[in-house]
């Protein structure tokens, strides 16, 4: 919607809208990832990861059509609504999924890569606005809409080369078929491996566990400490990231331009094309790197770093409001550049592996399904209003995202458990009597053998397990 915005064909085709006109048709899309939460985790635990994916590929093809052949503004919003219904269970299924496929060593890269590919889709989509914004018929707008289907047939075509989770088999008494994916994807075809043995072991007597507390009520399980505090996490990290400021950023940049004086649609398709590339440079490193250090150290550094910067680009927004000094303008996309890596810091690299890691593996769909809850109320409330404090309160409405961000870093601080060093199995485990991870059998033989999820890090590098090839 970034680039759409400053394409004059669609402007005209949809009458120009403005503020609470265009806050509905961005936030449409946060509602209909809201109004699939509900249905998202008993979905992905009952038919199992791979599946859920396939349907959300298929209704985003649906809603990609639909859009593109859009001939009047409820068509196009119920196009948004159903590409956000499919965008809910593709994310739950596939998050879930590659936390629980990927080695131990490689889950917080992976999953943190996982989450910043949505910048690449996003250099993909400002480059295509870029090169249609130009054209006078109406192709100028539906050319983009059209390839939203793209990425629906890759998962289509895809979904059946990819393995299913092998602790959801194992859940199903499906033992075989997920000693056989473990041993091919963490063992290089060693059937005889002692860490996928000890891996195994260890993840079906946790499920054992766990499958005694999945029977429980929903009331009993809210009821103990350590659910009622991995569900708050949850429930605020989806807040946090609404939050941030970030949806002013990839939905509504074309009305911030405006208010420091840039108009002219070339320039704001470059603006946007530019700020998705940067976005992904930087979030591709951030995720490369900062698994390597405690989860805790690494949200606090971006929380922090969100707060400053958007402190800064408020102070340098109302200068530009009170003397339109081009200095303060030039500071202000400085700025927008600047919080890409410090939101990407703080909830692009580790959001999903936080949320991997958190919740066990009876509770984890459930759990991501919560924080997709709140990420999209969120959203929907802020996508719709944002528009609305942009037109009616210009640099003062940021004011309300500085204060935000700084509730954000005192919650980090105070809330947020260290997850990282230890094994999915053994987070089953974060909030109770860290002995009983190491009852279960296996985990010391993992450890032995080097292969349990360690990074090392620089607060406490005695604690790195070490290969014996080291």
């Amino acid at each position: 919607m970034n680039g759409l915005q400053a394409v004059s064909s669609w402007l005209e085709y949809f009458h120009h809208p403005r503020s609470s006109s265009l806050g509905l048709i961005v936030a449409t899309y946060s509602l209909g990832c809201f109004a699939a939460v509900p249905f998202s985790p008993t979905v992905v635990d009952k038919i199992g990861r791979r599946y859920p994916i396939l349907l959300g590929g298929v209704l985003s093809i649906v809603g990609g059509i639909l859009q593109g052949s859009a001939l009047n503004l409820v068509m196009f919003i119920v196009a948004r609504f159903l590409l956000g219904f499919a965008n809910v269970f593709c994310i739950v299924a596939a998050s879930s999924l590659i936390g629980e496929l990927s080695h131990p060593k490689e889950r917080a890269v992976v999953s943190g890569l996982f989450n910043t590919a949505y910048s690449l889709g996003a250099v993909v989509a400002a480059g295509v606005t870029l090169g249609t914004f130009s054209m006078s018929s109406n192709w100028g707008w539906r050319i983009p809409s059209f390839l939203q289907i793209f990425p629906g047939l890759l998962q289509v075509s895809f979904i059946w080369f990819l393995p299913e989770s092998p602790r959801w088999l194992i859940s199903r008494g499906r033992g075989n078929e997920a000693y056989a994916i473990l041993v091919k994807y963490h063992a290089e075809g060693d059937e005889k491996s002692e860490f996928v043995k000890a891996e195994y072991t260890q993840i079906e007597e946790t499920l054992e566990a766990e499958l005694k507390i999945a029977q429980m009520n929903r009331e009993e399980i809210l009821s103990t400490s350590g659910m009622r505090k991995r569900m708050i996490i949850a429930s605020f990290l989806g807040l946090f990231i609404q939050g941030s400021g970030v949806g002013l950023v990839i939905s509504f940049l074309s009305p911030i331009l405006d208010s420091i004086g840039i108009h002219d649609n070339w320039t704001k398709n470059i603006v946007n094309l530019a700020r998705s590339s940067w976005s992904l440079v930087n979030g591709t490193f951030i995720a490369l790197i900062a698994p390597r250090y405690p989860r805790r150290r690494i949200f606090l550094a971006g929380t922090v770093s969100l707060f400053v910067v958007f402190a800064a680009w408020t102070i340098a927004s109302a200068e530009y409001s009170s003397t339109h000094n081009k200095f303060s303008a030039h500071v202000v996309l400085a700025l927008i550049l600047l919080h890409s890596p410090a939101y990407n810091l703080a909830f692009t690299a580790l959001t999903f592996t936080y949320l991997i890691e958190l919740f066990p593996f009876h509770a984890r769909a459930r759990g991501i399904a919560l924080y997709q809850w709140w990420l999209r109320g969120a959203g929907f409330f802020t996508e719709f209003v944002n528009p609305i404090g942009i037109d009616l309160a210009g640099w003062k409405w940021y004011i309300v995202y500085c204060v935000w961000n700084a509730f954000q870093v005192a919650f980090v601080y105070l809330m947020f458990p260290e997850t990282s060093g230890r094994t999915l199995e053994e987070l089953t485990f974060l909030y109770e009597d860290e002995r009983q991870a190491f009852r279960h059998g296996g985990v010391e033989t993992l450890r032995q053998h080097g292969e349990a999820e360690t990074y090392g890090t620089m607060e406490d590098s005695s604690t790195r397990t070490v290969r014996p090839d080291e």
